[in-house]
């Protein structure tokens, strides 16, 4: 018996000091995914005297921002925003079109602002490699955008996380090392995990929520092999001090079959396995130019789901208001699909409420919207003017004739479908 008491008190002391050791808060307002709708957050649009160095990014190419350099397909409404940059478009009435950068307080305040608002329940900030590569500086715009959207976020009750991207992890010798020394920074100087009272950061399963995207697609130069995603992943999990984490991993549609979009390789589901949710990038995969596309896409998410049960992990399928990338593309010639103006229409909102009901009809239980505020590529939810500025040499898509916020009020009547606050239901929502 006093065997027994004294192995029972070493196990209590190790786990006390396991526990005292790691460096998440015990608390958050969101302990869990399920049951809420969260978008992407790019973050990356400046504007000269932002103080980024960035000029025109994600606007415009390189240094410039006009007819010859545009990268946005759609324009924000920046009626609202507390401070702008006057650009070289001009409306139809003669005024100078103006933007907003994300590097601002005041820009993050006012979406995180939004969101309370309309409904939104939160956001993943994107967070992408090249970032990770200078993890020893903590004065990086997207350090201070994250920044401030940790305080922001806070304030307005609202659920946010962090999701890194391998967008730019280059085959020759890198590996995801870096990302591992990002995030014991990011918890250890901006205590993304640790904000004390009422903290907002996601938890799923009781645990911090961290996104690992980009892996399994057939475009990326690095091989999912060599890369060390399995030693990230385990990192999160289980490091002593900086794990304890949940982790979703950012997968191709059709993960399940290694498939079309997907490589053909079976270690993508062993590195699922080992992860507690599966994220499938959907955009551009279901159209409403496809045939009974409602249906497919039912069943396709039907099967996700039962495949995901089968094999221990959670599922979140990916809706979207719309694509269009036409402006970008002109300086990519790698972008060779849905290149037109408007090229998957939102449709007045038809298309992102078909997709939101679809999922929540085959059961999913959480949901993604790609994405907040990416209007280069033009998924953005966030307010677009259905005015946008005019010009002989470029043009821009405006919103069906919709109000501004029309996806934002869409995404919040989505957040109620998912709870059940409201009847699951096929017919658009009319506002009051």
């Amino acid at each position: 018996m006093k065997k027994i008491t004294t192995i029972l008190i070493i196990l209590i002391t190790l786990t006390t000091f396991v526990t005292a050791q790691n460096k998440h808060g015990n608390t958050t307002k969101y302990p869990s995914y399920k049951g809420l709708v969260m978008a992407g957050y790019q973050g990356w649009f400046r504007a000269p005297g932002d103080g980024s160095a960035r000029g025109w990014g994600h606007y415009g190419r390189g240094d410039k921002f006009d007819v010859e350099h545009n990268t946005i397909d759609f324009w924000p409404d920046v009626r609202e925003y507390e401070k702008t940059y006057k650009t070289s478009f001009k409306h139809k009435d003669g005024s100078t079109a103006e933007v907003f950068s994300s590097v601002d307080k005041s820009t993050t305040e006012l979406h995180f602002k939004w969101m309370r608002e309309y409904g939104v329940d939160g956001v993943f900030m994107q967070r992408f490699f090249g970032v990770t590569r200078g993890h020893e500086r903590t004065d990086k715009p997207q350090d201070k955008i994250l920044r401030n959207a940790l305080e922001a976020a806070k304030k307005n009750g609202r659920a946010i996380g962090v999701m890194y991207d391998l967008s730019g992890l280059k085959a020759d010798g890198e590996d995801c090392s870096s990302v591992i020394e990002d995030w014991k920074m990011l918890v250890d100087e901006l205590k993304v995990t640790d904000q004390g009272e009422d903290q907002t950061y996601i938890f799923h399963n009781g645990k911090p929520l961290v996104t690992i995207w980009g892996v399994g697609f057939p475009d990326r130069s690095y091989d999912i092999r060599k890369i060390g995603v399995n030693r990230l992943i385990d990192f999160l999990k289980n490091d002593p001090v900086y794990g304890g984490c949940s982790v979703m991993l950012g997968v191709p549609t059709y993960f399940r079959d290694l498939d079309k979009d997907c490589v053909h390789d079976p270690y993508l589901h062993e590195l699922i396995e080992s992860v507690d949710i599966v994220l499938p990038w959907m955009v551009q995969r279901f159209t409403p130019y496809l045939q009974k596309p409602i249906d497919h896409q039912r069943d396709h998410i039907i099967a996700d789901i039962k495949w995901c049960k089968e094999h221990g992990v959670d599922y979140v399928p990916i809706a979207y208001p719309g694509f269009s990338w036409r402006n970008l593309s002109l300086g990519k010639p790698q972008l060779s699909r849905y290149t037109a103006y408007g090229a998957i229409p939102r449709l007045g909102g038809r298309f992102f409420w078909d997709q939101i009901t679809t999922m929540v009809e085959a059961g999913a239980e959480m949901l993604y919207i790609a994405m907040f505020d990416e209007i280069d590529e033009g998924t953005a939810i966030m307010k677009v003017t259905d005015n946008p500025p005019v010009s002989n040499k470029t043009r821009f898509v405006d919103n069906d004739g919709m109000p501004s916020d029309h996806y934002l009020w869409l995404t919040g009547q989505g957040a109620k479908m998912l709870r059940k606050e409201i009847p699951v239901s096929f017919d658009m929502p009319e506002r009051k």
